[in-house]
């Protein structure tokens, strides 16, 4: 029985709805009175709203004033939402579904306040009648944590986030603010508000026409943005109360920003998705006014920031390194999407690190996605609160294990970043912003730079390799301060070069046509034979004698591939032995690399000659720098490192010597310069270690001949002898 009359109450609603729109106002009227008599009648306080009328009688509601949109001329208001506004009816609506009365009512209503926001064209969030009541509902929002109306909440905040993208106007309707009203004299109201306090402003008026305009000084609307709930439903006076004082407004309540932030935090993917494309819709929008009052007048960064603390803080210090380096960048969408199954979490502590990854992913993207103003306050919140408040103390503990654990963690951070005005503070914060040149002694410019340079030659070669695949994860970023601070303050004036040196880029052709010469060089002829010096297959064929001279620092790149491969002893080669191992195989991969570097370094504006010598200053003496002396200090004990640690200083080194900067090509890449007294370059050190290999190839030849062979002992000289053994 009770079914047959509902359905003879939807085919009268249907036939209601087809007679003219004097009888629209009639019906609507009807439906609230229906939802309020149903409190009057009820005796059973428990049964919940599903199993009511009201949410039927919500839904004829909405259809009516959605149809009645229609039927309106563009510059009108229909009788159905000046009835629904001048009675207050969403304030009621939002009281009853504040004390869950019956039990679901505020499910109910979040829903018809997303559609009634979503489906009317017409503005309204500028009404006080509407924004007080939205105000009151998004303080619901995100209150409890994992709470079942999740789905309701992040669909009614994501409406109201696309409302504030299509009009930034209405933000600080909306937005509760740090800074309240404050600046306003209590009691005064706007002439805008005034004409909302009627009813709703025609179709053809501009609701904005009137109002105040964007204050500089407040950096948001001026508004009000005082909370609802002192609002006297009964009345329909249309008079504002006074704005709270100050100290009220600070007791923060839930905001718009708070509960998108726990939306954020939900179990169910579709519900974290849906609250951070709210937020990425909030700050996107193309208004310095609103970037700068959701930098300074929410909790928008320190909520954020927050939370990259609390994600960060849950990763266990027990990872073992190796695991974490297996982990692949993480996106943020699709880590939402497929959640963590038992299968991906292949090591204990799997899921925390990833969930931390997919926010810094988030953060990264919402900072390329706001205005500036907004970014950078963003990401110096995360420098300040995260980088320098937890992850600096954990780089410069005395526990090696914690700062093998902390330099693997940060090496996949910058991996994971790339807006560039966070990337820039993770530099500043590893880096500083030093750009003058380095002095020998001096340690305590920026203490976490010095010690991160200290761990590449830390007596753990664990460390140390964690740390060169940090610098080598920071040379690959988009950034020139990273280049300039590690390596090119030290080259800018070139007094690695001696004074008054002729300039040694120029190749001697008498050099090169005198053989027997070059014959009689010590780093060249003791490691070939006659026949295999002669061998093609061994050096780049070289170009033929030029009678004019080179441009300074345009040495042939044959010259320079030539000279570095004669310093490599031929007994010391092995990639002769398997064919396609040779060096050239390793071209196409630097050639790469060597276009990637060069894209990005056009908007640097670096210069295509070095600097003239002219402009060296006089006597200054040259320091590479911590960072070179720590790598080049490598290199020189190359023979006594294990293979996986070389391996990591010439990558290093590699990345250094793609960049398209000509001090740098010069130090690193140019053997003919001739270096000033006390100073010394990748190939000098490269000599070094060439001579003591020839040394050592030829002692264990020496000794294993004679081992083989006891009776040609007896026939070397006495000093011989004593020597070898």
């Amino acid at each position: 029985m009770e079914m047959f009359s509902k359905l003879t109450a939807l085919f009268q609603q249907a036939l209601e709805t087809r007679e003219p729109s004097v009888h629209l106002l009639d019906s609507f009227v009807e439906h609230w009175k229906g939802i309020t008599n149903y409190y009057i009648e009820t005796s059973d306080e428990m049964i919940p709203a599903k199993q009511t009328d009201i949410p039927w009688r919500l839904k004829q509601m909405l259809d009516i004033l959605v149809y009645e949109e229609k039927q309106q001329e563009a510059e009108e208001t229909g009788p159905c939402m000046e009835y629904l506004l001048q009675h207050k009816l969403l304030e009621t609506l939002c009281t009853l579904g504040k004390a869950q009365y019956p039990p679901g009512m505020n499910q109910q209503v979040l829903l018809f306040f997303a559609k009634l926001l979503g489906q009317i064209q017409q503005p309204m969030l500028h009404i006080i009648n509407v924004y007080r009541p939205v105000q009151k509902l998004i303080r619901l929002c995100g209150a409890a944590f994992g709470s079942q109306t999740e789905k309701e909440e992040v669909q009614f905040l994501f409406i109201i986030c696309s409302k504030l993208k299509q009009d930034p106007y209405v933000l600080n309707y909306i937005l509760e603010s740090k800074r309240k009203a404050g600046n306003r004299k209590p009691g005064s109201i706007s002439e805008a508000q005034e004409g909302d306090l009627g009813g709703s402003p025609k179709r053809g008026e501009d609701p904005r026409a009137e109002s105040t305009p964007l204050s500089p000084q407040a950096g948001c609307i001026d508004s009000p943005s005082w909370s609802g709930d002192d609002l006297d439903t009964s009345s329909t006076d249309g008079h504002l109360p006074s704005p709270p004082s100050p100290s009220t407004s600070e007791e923060s309540p839930t905001t718009l920003i708070k509960a998108l932030v726990t939306l954020m935090k939900s179990q169910k993917s579709k519900i974290a998705i849906k609250a951070c494309e709210s937020l990425l819709l909030l700050v996107s929008i193309p208004k310095e006014e609103t970037a700068r009052c959701l930098a300074e007048d929410t909790a928008l960064c320190q909520l954020l920031s927050d939370r990259v603390c609390e994600l960060y803080k849950l990763i266990p210090t027990s990872l073992d390194p190796a695991d974490i380096q297996g982990v692949d960048t993480v996106h943020w969408r699709a880590r939402h999407s497929h959640g963590s199954t038992e299968d991906t979490c292949s090591f204990p502590g799997r899921d925390h690190f990833e969930t931390f990854l997919a926010w810094l992913d988030f953060c990264d993207h919402l900072i390329r996605e706001a205005q500036e103003i907004l970014a950078s306050r963003l990401a110096k919140a995360i420098h300040q609160q995260w980088l320098v408040a937890v992850v600096q103390p954990q780089l410069l503990q005395m526990s090696e294990a914690g700062v093998l654990v902390a330099t693997v963690l940060l090496s996949s951070v910058v991996r994971q970043t790339w807006a560039p005005v966070l990337l820039e503070e993770l530099v500043f914060f590893l880096l500083g912003s030093q750009r003058q040149p380095e002095e020998r002694m001096a340690t305590e410019s920026h203490v976490l730079r010095y010690h991160l340079v200290k761990h590449c030659d830390h007596i753990s070669d664990e460390i140390s390799l964690c740390t060169l695949k940090l610098f080598e994860e920071l040379l690959q970023k988009p950034q020139e301060h990273i280049v300039y601070n590690l390596v090119l303050r030290n080259l800018e004036y070139r007094n690695y070069i001696a004074q008054g040196a002729e300039d040694k880029h120029t190749v001697d052709t008498e050099h090169l046509e005198e053989s027997a010469e070059l014959e009689e060089d010590p780093f060249f002829t003791d490691m070939y034979t006659e026949s295999d010096f002669n061998s093609s297959s061994q050096l780049l064929s070289l170009p033929p004698r030029e009678t004019s001279p080179r441009p300074v620092g345009k040495s042939q790149v044959s010259d320079i591939v030539n000279s570095f491969l004669c310093l490599v002893p031929q007994e010391a080669k092995t990639s002769y032995h398997v064919q396609g191992s040779g060096y050239d195989t390793y071209v196409h991969d630097a050639h790469e690399l060597f276009k990637e570097c060069t894209s990005y370094s056009l908007e640097w504006g670096w210069p295509d000659t070095p600097k003239p010598l002219d402009s060296v200053h006089p006597g200054s003496d040259f320091y590479e720098g911590h960072l070179l002396k720590v790598l080049l200090d490598r290199i020189t004990r190359i023979l006594d490192q294990p293979y996986e640690l070389n391996l990591q200083v010439t990558s290093v080194l590699s990345r250094l010597a793609v960049f398209p900067h000509p001090h740098l090509h010069e130090y690193l890449l140019d053997p003919y310069i001739t270096l000033s007294p006390g100073s010394r370059s990748l190939f000098s050190v490269l000599i070094r270690v060439s001579t003591i290999t020839s040394l050592s190839f030829s002692h264990n030849l020496h000794t294993e001949v004679l081992s083989k062979n006891p009776a040609m002992k007896s026939r070397l000289p006495v000093q011989d002898v004593t020597a070898n053994s």
